[in-house]
């Protein structure tokens, strides 16, 4: 039987987070968080179009694509499709984020740990058009609460291309300190990321 829950504006299906080797698994799916001007929610199909622009971008495809040549459309959808993915064998993942009041897409936030991955992370990517507003470090700093109470890590990393001045300020405000470089299994070998991290001990909510 499902229960849910309305706490500190979460919807959320009670699950049970467990552990296999270094990666998080839940049971049931937390599908909808809110901060003040943003909700974090279940992909839809509708949300696809907006997403396709969003990697269409040179702007946003700068510091994310292994050449920073922005996506054609099918390769949005089959990134899209791996994002949505990702919550089918996680129980958790990258959430569409939207503007409160307007219902407007924003770009993509959240948790997630892909095969290979260091460790789990909060990553974020949004449309051009919102960037200044400070909406990455609001989802952000959701998605880290989030991270800590409801999937029950002890410790969250963003991984971040050096040249990415705009997210590192973000992981910075976020109270993330710089963690080392590490390597991707996406990436050629010789190309290597920053890790920010920031413990549960450390976090201020």
């Amino acid at each position: 039987m499902t229960v849910w829950l309305r706490k500190l504006g979460l919807h959320a299906a009670l699950g049970r987070a467990t552990r296999r080797a270094d990666t998080v698994a839940v049971t049931l799916r937390s599908m909808i968080v809110e901060s003040e001007r943003l909700i974090l929610r279940e992909w839809t199909s509708s949300d696809f179009d907006a997403y396709a622009a969003m990697m269409a971008d040179p702007r946003v495809m700068e510091f994310l694509s292994l050449t920073g040549t922005p996506m054609k459309r099918f390769d949005a959808w089959r990134s899209l499709a791996g994002t949505v993915g990702h919550w089918g064998l996680r129980g958790f993942g990258l959430f569409a984020v939207v503007e409160r009041q307007t219902g407007t897409f924003v770009g993509q936030v959240g948790p997630w740990q892909p095969e290979g991955w260091p460790g789990l992370e909060v990553g974020w990517t949004l449309r051009s058009e919102f960037w200044g507003r400070g909406y990455a470090t609001e989802a952000a700093r959701r998605s880290i609460s989030y991270a800590f109470d409801e999937l029950g890590v002890a410790r969250v990393i963003s991984l971040i291309t050096p040249e990415n001045a705009r997210s590192i300020a973000v992981a910075q405000r976020l109270g993330e300190r710089l963690d080392g470089e590490v390597s991707l299994p996406h990436l050629p070998a010789d190309r290597r990321v920053l890790q920010y991290a920031i413990e549960r001990s450390a976090w201020r909510r």
